[in-house]
């Protein structure tokens, strides 16, 4: 890129666009500024609120450039409302609100080498140092990994941490405390007594963004895209509980000092080393003291490496290292001049579809996997990749012997885009699910309306496998792995859950390749699982469609529902369940976010005769514990006391969680699916079956406005 090629304000942009846009009519220029704008604006919406993208990376900062190279063109289409004079996404509105002390900037983007010594050129010349290739040794840069989470700013006193928020709009952030003590890298206390804010990222860690989507697939709910999007939801949950059961991590990368306790600092690298002095977690993979060709150099070492690191990673941040150069270069309306991100390109390969296999789950769902012809991609070899279900396998007209595109989905899950057309000879072949179950030969069937297939053999040992697999990785017993579990399913040493907590340190021993000291450590690993939250034993249980929140909203209902009794407590629970599930399995239905089909599944699995008969028992006769939560509090009186409401489609103002937060905050009933119960139904754009079966029903049916008169207490 040529270094005069500026927009307003000094944003880069490419000189092309510019003379491109300064060609259009105004009239024309206009038209398509205002288009630009508003797919921006809606992709901040999606990105910032929902934590849902409509673009990738790629394709907004292209929208962006764009839209930059027409306000250069046509300075009159710069207003304070435009995308580029602001940062981030108005608040949703679910969070009470915090003003940040000092404002929470973006960062201009460079997709190429060139671009950065474009960069390196505009900050010589605000230093007013002499161009390239002239040296600057006055001038140096800090490169830092680019993390891929959710921006945060952590708040100080006198070393104790008091507040925790979001970036927000940049000015005005959201309050998320109370899930940022939950977090173990955020510290309670500094080593030293100074108040300060810390800002950084949140992120999720790849394997438990793996994790999460393995249960998420058995569960037969569509999976997360990526693990920035899966760590910001996780992080705005109203109960921190959610957030707790999510492994997340932060890395924190900047400082704003306060005058009650200076740390008096002169560099970014040197606040780094504070930082981390202070307890804070800072990544390691840095380096300061650079000129723009130790960056590009750095830049150059990480394309590949970065894929062996444990977290996502998109880029690489470069920052002018001293603080005094960086006041005089100052910011521009939504970026600061003293830095820019580098971005790496997406990666894509071509591969062959060898063939493709029916694979069962815990939950019986057969899932169709290809096997591909072993290619490199985003720095690891992949041989398979989930094809999810044979709707998707029709919708993307994928055939065995197909040339297909591969790419990694947010770096971390083999993903197939699409076939090759192209490349098609005509000897590939569409490939259908086996009628059979490939593990133990009964009927596979698939409900009508639905997407997966499955066997229903309960005895199924593919399933039976995978159940036990489930609960053994839901309690965290640690080097508990498939080897060792086929062993213990093949021997008999594990028919029921509780038989793992009755497993001696001889009968591990008796495993093959088993000495006594691994025996041991087993068995240790075993023992110290003991003693568990009630959510985390239930979720482990492996109950068709129910994860996380609703194993913490059962718990919490439990908590306050079971009787006083000389039994263990965890007994009592399971008996209260099996008179529910047995008796009134309506009563599921009073749970947050459970609707009929939920509570149909809870009772099917927990009724006298269901697969959940005397599992919680034998747990207890093994000698296992719960931490009995407390009971979840009354909902508070409200315009919504007593009503149930269900959304759907996209509500303007509103993530589908924020709306259901909404109704709960007014005393209300989020449902799940529309009955004759139902109050209202909040629907958008992209409603179907839910608002089909309000009409059908006489349900009242509300837009977002009326929504919002709802919520104030109106009609």
């Amino acid at each position: 890129m040529d270094e005069t090629a500026l927009g307003l304000d000094g944003l880069p942009v490419d000189p092309a666009l510019i003379a491109e846009a300064a060609a259009l009519p105004e009239v024309e220029a206009t038209a398509r500024h205002a288009d630009l704008a508003a797919q921006i604006e809606a992709a901040n919406k999606a990105y910032y609120e929902s934590d849902a993208p409509i673009l990738t990376d790629a394709e907004y900062d292209q929208r962006f450039r764009r839209l930059v190279a027409l306000e250069a063109a046509f300075p009159a289409l710069v207003t304070p409302d435009s995308p580029t004079q602001r940062v981030g996404a108005q608040l949703a509105g679910t969070f009470d609100e915090v003003r940040h002390r000092r404002m929470m900037l973006s960062l201009s983007n460079a997709f190429s080498h060139d671009e950065l010594r474009a960069f390196d050129a505009r900050v010589r010349r605000g230093l007013a140092l002499p161009a390239a290739p002239e040296p600057a040794p006055d001038l140096r840069y800090v490169a830092e990994l680019k993390i891929d989470g959710l921006a945060i700013s952590l708040r100080y006193e006198r070393g104790r941490f008091v507040q925790g928020a979001t970036r927000g709009d940049g000015t005005t952030g959201e309050d998320v405390t109370a899930n940022l003590r939950t977090i173990k890298t955020v510290p309670a206390r500094l080593a030293e007594p100074v108040s300060l804010d810390a800002r950084g990222e949140v992120y999720m860690p790849k394997s438990e963004f793996a994790r999460i989507n393995a249960e998420r697939a058995e569960l037969g709910l569509p999976e997360y895209a990526n693990p920035r999007n899966s760590g910001a939801g996780s992080l705005r949950q109203k109960d921190p509980a959610v957030t707790a059961a999510r492994q997340l991590s932060t890395w924190s990368y900047q400082v704003i000092e306060d005058e009650s306790t200076p740390l008096r600092l002169a560099s970014q690298s040197e606040a780094l080393d504070r930082l981390l002095a202070l307890g804070f977690t800072v990544n390691p993979n840095r380096e300061a003291g650079l000129d723009i060709e130790g960056v590009i150099t750095f830049t150059e070492a990480w394309h590949e490496k970065r894929h062996g690191l444990p977290y996502e990673t998109d880029g690489v941040v470069v920052k002018v290292d001293s603080f005094e150069q960086q006041e005089r270069l100052g910011i521009v309306s939504r970026a600061p001049r003293w830095a820019i991100a580098f971005k790496y390109p997406p990666e894509q390969v071509e591969t062959v579809v060898e063939d493709i296999v029916a694979y069962v789950g815990r939950t019986g769902t057969l899932t169709p996997v290809a096997h591909l012809t072993p290619t490199k991609v985003a720095g690891s070899t992949v041989a398979r990749a989930t094809l999810h279900n044979l709707d998707e396998i029709r919708r993307k007209d994928i055939r065995v012997g197909d040339h297909v595109i591969l790419q990694k989905a947010g770096d971390v899950i083999p993903e197939v885009v699409g076939p090759i057309v192209d490349r098609r000879t005509g000897d590939e072949r569409e490939w259908d699910m086996p009628a059979a179950c490939p593990v133990c030969g009964q009927p596979v069937v698939r409900d009508e309306g639905a997407v997966r297939h499955y066997c229903a053999n309960l005895a199924c040992p593919a399933r039976v496998g995978q159940e036990f697999g489930y609960f053994a990785g839901g309690m965290d017993i640690d080097g508990l792995g498939w080897a060792v579990l086929s062993q213990l399913l093949e021997r008999g040493m594990v028919k029921r859950r509780g038989d793992f907590f009755r497993l001696t340190v001889e009968d591990l021993e008796s495993l093959d390749r088993f000495a006594r000291k691994s025996a041991e450590n087993l068995h240790a690993a075993i023992q110290k699982v003991r003693r568990r939250p009630l959510e985390r034993v239930i979720a482990s249980l492996g109950i068709p469609q129910v994860g996380w929140t609703t194993a913490i909203e059962l718990s919490h209902w439990l908590a306050g529902a079971v009787p006083d009794g000389p039994d263990p407590w965890l007994e009592r629970a399971a008996a209260l369940l099996e008179t529910t599930a047995t008796e009134h399995p309506e009563a599921f239905e009073a749970l947050d976010g459970v609707g009929p089909t939920l509570a149909a599944s809870l009772s099917a699995y927990f009724r006298s005769d269901g697969p959940g008969k005397g599992v919680l028992e034998d747990l207890a006769d093994a000698g296992v514990e719960v931490e009995q939560p407390v009971p979840r509090a009354a909902l508070a009186e409200g315009p919504l006391a007593g009503k149930t409401v269900v959304v759907t489609g996209t509500i303007e103002g509103f993530s589908r969680e924020e709306a259901e937060a909404a109704v709960r905050a007014a005393g209300g009933k989020p449902g799940g699916s529309v009955s004759k119960k139902t109050d209202y139904v909040v629907a958008g754009p992209g409603a179907g079956s839910k608002l089909a079966k309000a009409e059908e029903l006489g349900v009242r049916v509300l837009d977002a406005h009326g929504f919002r008169e709802l919520l104030e207490g109106g009609e």
